[in-house]
């Protein structure tokens, strides 16, 4: 399978400990599939940016490290004008902010499946295709 995993759903892969977090089953699930091979991740450029800033304030101390492994994970992207102008038109179409309709552009662009644990976003682009709430993948 082909995927697009928003920051929201990479974060929980560094968050297993934080009971507070709902679905890690599932986000690991995916983090072990992607390690194995079995499925794809394509991302837009900003991820690791995205990423990191949340790991930053929640785990300050060990941003070192956890900018390395991003780092290392070495998830390919896609930087292209279509997946910009797209995102764009989600952005304004949603009134969403144009960070998180970047990963659901990747994901329409290349036919893959745009899994985020971000309810809001996921409600209002729902009609778009594509997008799958992360406690609702099927694997």
């Amino acid at each position: 399978m082909n995927l697009v995993l928003d920051a929201s759903v990479v974060v929980k892969w560094f968050s297993q400990d934080d009971p507070a977090e709902a679905h890690i089953d599932e986000a690991m699930a995916l983090f072990y599939r992607v390690k194995q091979g079995k499925d794809h991740v394509l991302q837009p450029t900003h991820w690791k940016a995205e990423v990191l800033a949340v790991l930053a304030r929640d785990r300050p101390k060990e941003v070192d490290v956890l900018a390395g492994v991003l780092d290392a994970m070495k998830l390919p992207v896609l930087d292209s004008l279509n997946v910009y102008q797209r995102a764009a038109h989600l952005s304004v179409k949603h009134k969403h902010h144009l960070f998180d309709t970047l990963y659901h552009a990747v994901a329409l662009e290349t036919g893959a499946k745009f899994v985020t644990a971000d309810k809001k976003y996921a409600r209002k682009a729902v009609g778009e295709g594509a997008v799958v709430l992360l406690g609702e993948v099927r694997l």
